[in-house]
C-alpha cells in the first residue's frame, strides 16, 4: 500500500520569527537604516556645505557682535546676553575673555568669530579667513 505523500507546509510569519529568533541571532533592521541616514546625511552636507559655511559664519560673526557689545558696553552677565540674539541662534555659543575684553562665538565644527571691545569705537569683529 502506497502512503501519501505530505506536501510541503509553509511556515507562517509568527513561526518564521519563532524559527529565526531560537536558531540564531534575530535581524534587525535599524542598522541598515541608521547607514542609510547617515549616508543621506553626509551627501546632504557636502552638498550643501557653501550655503552651510556660510550661514554659520554669519551667525558666530553676529553672535560674537552682539554678545560683546551686551557684555562689554552694557555691562550685563554673558549668560543674559544669549537673550539678545534673534530667534534660531541655539547652536551659538558664546564664551568670554575678561583680560582680553572679547567675546568668541562658535557654531561647532562650522565657524567661529570673535569681537573685541576697543574704547571709542565699541566691540569690533576681528579679521576671520575666507
Amino acid at each position: 500500500m502506497a502512503t501519501p505523500k505530505k506536501s510541503p507546509r509553509k511556515k507562517t510569519a509568527a513561526a518564521r520569527r519563532t524559527s529565526r529568533k531560537t536558531h540564531g541571532m534575530p535581524r534587525s533592521r535599524w542598522p541598515r537604516v541608521l547607514l542609510i541616514l547617515a549616508v543621506l546625511a553626509g551627501v546632504a552636507a557636502y552638498a550643501y556645505r557653501a550655503p552651510l559655511s556660510g550661514y554659520s559664519q554669519a551667525g558666530a560673526a553676529y553672535g560674537a557682535r552682539i554678545g560683546c557689545s551686551c557684555r562689554f558696553v552694557d555691562g550685563r552677565e554673558l549668560a543674559s546676553c544669549k537673550t539678545d540674539m534673534e530667534d534660531g541662534m541655539g547652536l551659538v555659543f558664546l564664551s568670554e575673555d575678561d583680560k582680553a575684553k572679547s567675546v568668541t562665538a562658535r557654531v561647532p565644527l562650522l565657524a567661529s568669530a570673535t569681537a573685541r571691545y576697543r574704547r571709542g569705537w565699541g566691540c569690533v569683529l576681528d579679521k576671520w579667513d575666507d
